[in-house]
C-alpha cells in the first residue's frame, strides 16, 4: 500500500509514502527485515555503501570521498578509509543521533598511537541520515583527547560540539550537505 502526497509538483510516478500512513507498522517483523535487506542491497548497487553492515559508516565514507575526491581504501584496511590526491590518509567515522540514543561516541579507534591516519573525518547524522555536522580533525588533536578502553583494545572519542572550536580543525558540514547522491 502506498499513497501519494499532493505536493503541487508534477507526479514522477514514483511511489510516495506519506509519513502519517502506518505502512511500516502494518508489516510483520519478517517483512520489515526483508525490506531492510533489500534496501541495503539497493544502496550497495548504487555504490552509496559498500558492505552489508549498518550503513552509517559506509555512507559517511561515500559522502566524504564524493565531497573531496578522496579514494576509498580496501574494506580490509582497519585503520584507514580514504586517501586524498596529496597522499593524506583519513579515518572516517560517523554517528547517527536518534531520539533513542543521543551519544556522539564514534566507532572504535584502534592502534591510535601508531598514526595510521593523518586526519579523522567525522560526521553526525540525524535519524533520517541528514548531515547535521561534519569535521576534519588532525590526528595530533585526537590522541590526547581520546580515552583508552582496555575491554575493546581501542580508544573512544566523542564528537562533541566543543571539537568544532579547536584550533586546526575544519568544519566541512556544508561540503557534505552539498553532496548530490
Amino acid at each position: 500500500m502506498t499513497t501519494r502526497r499532493n505536493t503541487g509538483k508534477a507526479d514522477t510516478g514514483a511511489p510516495v509514502v506519506s509519513e502519517d500512513v502506518p505502512l511500516l507498522s502494518s508489516m510483520t517483523p519478517s517483512n520489515l527485515l526483508n525490506l531492510h535487506a533489500r534496501i541495503i542491497d539497493e544502496l550497495r548497487a548504487r555504490e552509496l555503501i559498500r558492505t552489508s553492515n549498518n550503513p552509517v559508516g559506509d555512507f559517511a565514507e561515500y559522502l566524504f570521498c564524493k565531497a573531496f575526491g578522496w579514494n576509498r581504501t580496501g574494506n580490509s584496511n582497519a585503520h584507514l578509509d580514504a586517501i586524498d590526491s596529496d597522499g593524506k590518509r583519513y579515518q572516517i567515522k560517523a554517528r547517527k543521533i536518534t531520539s533513542h540514543n543521543a551519544s556522539r561516541q564514534l566507532g572504535a579507534l584502534r592502534d591510535l598511537e601508531h598514526g595510521h591516519f593523518d586526519f579523522l573525518a567525522g560526521v553526525l547524522f540525524s535519524e533520517r541520515y541528514e548531515v547535521r555536522r561534519a569535521i576534519i580533525i588532525p590526528h595530533a588533536l585526537i590522541g590526547p583527547r581520546a580515552k583508552w578502553v582496555a575491554k575493546t583494545n581501542s580508544h573512544k572519542f566523542f564528537l562533541r560540539d566543543e571539537v568544532w572550536t579547536w584550533n586546526g580543525v575544519t568544519d566541512v558540514t556544508a561540503e557534505l550537505q552539498a553532496v548530490d547522491f
